[in-house]
């Protein structure tokens, strides 16, 4: 499905790709250059920071909310999105929100950090799903009051952070983020709507 250029969440995920330019190796690229397209997980060897269903993962959940991690699984057609917008109008919201949380978080993806897993970028496009105009009055934010809920977030891959949110630590010890979107998302977004939450201290790294 992420392959599936029919469906208006990977054709937004390949608009935010190829206009969003970043920093790699002290040249400015398409960040299309960084998605691979081909893989559900990457591997150590690969030059990519995230995967195209990750990516589309985050459209998702900004388009639709917690409502998105339905679509994680199934195609998005125009007639799905949601009431009173157009397609126009989502993909232009869309596009700019999730480059700019992209742009404004490029070191953290350049690391392949904790951020880049599928079930944290879900988790991401329920907290900037807030910042769409199409989002219910009672629960909208403005982009800043976004940042302030992801400034503290530690992103490093490490069971302090992250086990028991989306991830959970193997017989060798090693952290494995393999938790699906449908199993993780809704506690990662939890966790970051909420800083004063178990969760929420958790993923800040604040001592209980």
């Amino acid at each position: 499905m992420s392959m599936d250029q029919r469906d208006v969440a990977t054709r937004l995920a390949y608009t935010v790709g190829e206009t969003l330019e970043v920093e790699s190796d002290g040249q400015r690229i398409p960040f299309a250059k960084l998605v691979n397209a081909g893989k559900r997980q990457l591997t150590k060897s690969d030059k990519e920071v995230l995967t195209l269903s990750a990516l589309r993962a985050l459209i998702v959940t900004t388009v639709f909310g917690s409502k998105g991690v339905h679509y994680s699984a199934a195609n998005v057609h125009e007639g799905d999105l949601p009431p009173n917008t157009d397609a126009d109008e989502v993909a232009t919201v869309v596009v700019r929100l999730v480059s700019r949380l992209i742009g404004d978080h490029f070191p953290d993806f350049a690391r392949r950090s904790a951020i880049t897993a599928p079930a944290v970028m879900a988790g991401l496009g329920i907290l900037l799903h807030r910042a769409t105009p199409w989002c219910a009055p009672d629960v909208a934010v403005n982009y800043e009051a976004v940042e302030r809920l992801l400034a503290d977030v530690r992103w490093e891959r490490e069971a302090l952070y992250w086990d028991g949110v989306c991830a959970t630590v193997g017989a060798s010890g090693r952290l494995n983020f393999s938790g699906g979107v449908r199993d993780s998302a809704g506690r990662v977004a939890g966790a970051l709507l909420d800083p004063a939450g178990d969760l929420g201290k958790k993923i800040r790294g604040v001592r209980r």
